[in-house]
């Protein structure tokens, strides 16, 4: 069983920061590109950073400059520091892994519950 659990999530002002964790955890071989994506009432899921397992990047151009996505050193933790946040800001965020799994070997896909990110004006 593979799992992702999320944390950071919170009530900030604008142009405060906030930072957001992800955990995998389970029988795991290994984790291929995390990512961070959010969605907004009313609004569909969109991706807001991504990382590589060589930490290339890719961020939304929304927050670009502002959120920087970053992997702990046991490669199975993504953070993303969000800075000068704005009300837009405002949705739930989930994480994304791709994960390959042992015994059989096979690649899984798996998100976290989501974490909630409040930015009032």
């Amino acid at each position: 069983q593979v799992q992702l659990v999320e944390s950071g999530g919170g009530l900030v002002q604008a142009g405060w920061s906030l930072r957001l964790s992800c955990a995998a955890s389970g029988n795991i071989f290994s984790i291929n590109t995390m990512g961070w994506y959010r969605q907004a009432p009313g609004k569909q899921r969109e991706l807001v950073a991504v990382i590589t397992s060589d930490e290339n990047t890719n961020y939304a151009d929304s927050v670009k400059g502002r959120f920087a996505i970053s992997r702990g050193n046991a490669k199975n933790t993504v953070y993303l520091q969000m800075n000068s946040l704005k009300p837009e800001d405002t949705a739930v965020y989930y994480c994304k892994a791709g994960i390959t799994v042992p015994n059989p070997y096979r690649y899984l896909e798996r998100w976290g519950q989501g974490t909630l990110v409040t930015v009032s004006s």
